[in-house]
């Protein structure tokens, strides 16, 4: 019989060695420019990280910019902006080809600046001079002349909350021609001119007259079709609290549900029923681009004042933002990181405006995810050391998730979970790991990254031993540019918080994911 140590030290020589540190000083491998770059586009936000300033992500993204064609670049916006549902990145991507390939930014332009929030986006970004240059130029002049154009007086109008820069500064920027006494009216409505009012939108008139309502006491005037922000600086009444929220959007309700509550709108209960059937419906979840963690932070922060019918509703809006979450054949395992790092904020540190989502929350929520659509699943929450939990599989997603967000936190090992497995000798088809890839504690730290595979690769070489179909996929949450995990055929990369990766997971679990299959994907997004 050979030599089981002798056949364990091949294998060993055989996997790659590990060729970079990571930003805790672990050994790592170094993704591809082309990965890297779709990295830190599904999943930067241009705030502060764990890990990360801003400066040092958004000079790493201008970084890596310079080393892909601009056809990468192009569908690396569009992908992180129409699968990813990102807004930062995307905007500085449209930026950068500005300068490197103008005519591809043009054909992207209105998929990716789909929105006031992105046209604003790409306005800072230009003018910021980031990308070499602080003046718009005549082809995005012109993109934002033709996207003013594109748009109802309506849509403008509603489109025009938000500062810095507001919808009113870019209109001062690109000076637009108006086509219609109305349009010339609301453009100089915007920039503070006085104007005559009958000439302005029907939906300006209406909120300049409720205005003038509310604040002379009149309390029965129901508020027009604005956005909500307009509004919520008057003192309205209970009655007016009550159009708003039976008006709301989907998102605009989600968001708000503490709100409503504080106001007494949800003494009426056909109001309720109204809320709730809002919040579960599905083809409102889908155009509202629900990430699923929204939603179990909408949860978690619902007051006792909101109805219980409510709250069970976003139970059920979960259900649907998760179906893309794959049933899977064989035995599946999911690591998620519960360690220090995972505790920062998903989308990272912004003064004023920090989500309360940590990278932990994802972490959970997918986990849970997945246990829920395959109770045979495992679940090996790590920090330091592999963590035996048990979770119930009948048992909502919410409620699994809230669990492992819970569990207490240490250092980063993400050898740790395979470890686990390999001291059982247990039998898998498919593991998952969902971190931020910071791994220090297995790693050989003097020397920098020693010239041997990390120990995440050694322990999936055991792993593979007993299980030579078996395959992994490494979810990352936040930018950077490394992995314990080196991208081959059985090993696959991602990054993201949209429901984007179950669809992903989805591939490796049938068989079609093939070695650098996320990037392959973003190849193929049409221009």
């Amino acid at each position: 019989m050979a030599s089981k140590t002798l056949f364990q030290s091949l294998v060993g020589k055989l996997l790659p060695k590990a060729n970079t540190v990571n930003e805790a000083g672990g050994s790592a491998y170094s993704f591809s420019r082309k990965h890297a770059l779709a990295q830190y586009a599904s999943t930067g936000c241009l705030n502060s990280t764990f890990y990360a300033s801003d400066d040092e992500q958004l000079a790493k993204a201008l970084e890596l910019c310079n080393g892909v064609e601009p056809e990468f670049i192009a569908r690396a916006a569009l992908y992180a902006r129409e699968r990813g549902f990102m807004k930062d990145l995307p905007a500085l991507l449209c930026a950068v080809l500005s300068v490197k390939s103008p005519g591809l930014m043009a054909e992207i332009f209105d998929r990716v600046i789909d929105s006031p929030k992105m046209l604003r986006n790409f306005v800072q970004i230009m003018r910021s001079g980031v990308v070499s240059r602080k003046s718009l130029g005549t082809l995005p002049k012109r993109l934002i002349l033709q996207w003013l154009e594109g748009r109802s007086d309506e849509q403008l109008f509603n489109g025009s909350v938000g500062n810095d820069p507001s919808l009113a500064d870019i209109i001062k920027m690109v000076h637009p021609k108006p086509a219609s006494a109305s349009r010339a009216a609301l453009f100089g409505y915007f920039i503070g001119r006085e104007v005559d009012e009958t000439a302005l939108p029907e939906i300006v008139q209406q909120f300049e007259k409720f205005k003038r309502s509310v604040k002379s006491g009149n309390e029965k005037l129901d508020p027009p079709a604005v956005p909500f922000q307009m509004l919520t600086a008057l003192p309205l009444s209970q009655r007016q609290w009550k159009r708003i929220a039976r008006d709301g959007s989907w998102q605009m309700t989600r968001m708000n549900l503490n709100t409503f509550a504080r106001h007494g709108v949800f003494g009426d209960q056909e109001l309720v029923a109204e809320v709730t059937n809002r919040l579960r419906n599905e083809a409102l979840i889908e155009k509202a681009k629900a990430f699923p963690y929204q939603l179990m932070v909408a949860y978690l922060n619902a007051g006792d004042d909101v109805p219980t019918a409510i709250r069970e509703s976003l139970q059920d809006a979960m259900e649907v933002a998760i179906r893309n979450v794959p049933r899977m054949a064989g035995k599946v395992f999911v690591f998620p990181d519960v360690s220090g790092s995972m505790q920062s904020p998903v989308t990272g540190l912004r003064k004023g405006s920090t989500t309360k989502v940590r990278c932990l929350d994802v972490a959970a929520l997918v986990a849970a995810a997945v246990l829920r659509k395959n109770p045979d699943a495992e679940v090996i929450p790590f920090s330091d050391n592999a963590i035996d939990v048990r979770l119930n599989p009948r048992d909502s997603v919410m409620t699994n998730a809230q669990k492992l967000a819970s569990l207490p936190s240490g250092g980063t090992n993400c050898s740790a979970p395979l470890r686990f497995l390999n001291d059982r000798k247990a039998r898998g088809d498919l593991v998952i790991y969902v971190s931020d890839n910071e791994s220090w504690i297995d790693s050989n730290r003097h020397g920098m990254f020693g010239g041997s595979a990390t120990e995440t690769m050694k322990q999936w070489a055991s792993f593979q031993s007993r299980n030579p179909q078996a395959r992994m996929v490494c979810i990352d949450i936040q930018p950077n540019g490394t992995t314990q995990a080196a991208e081959r055929e059985d090993i696959t990369n991602v990054g993201g918080f949209s429901d984007q990766v179950f669809s992903l997971i989805a591939d490796v679990a049938s068989g079609q994911a093939s070695k650098d299959h996320w990037v392959t994907m973003i190849e193929k997004v049409s221009l």
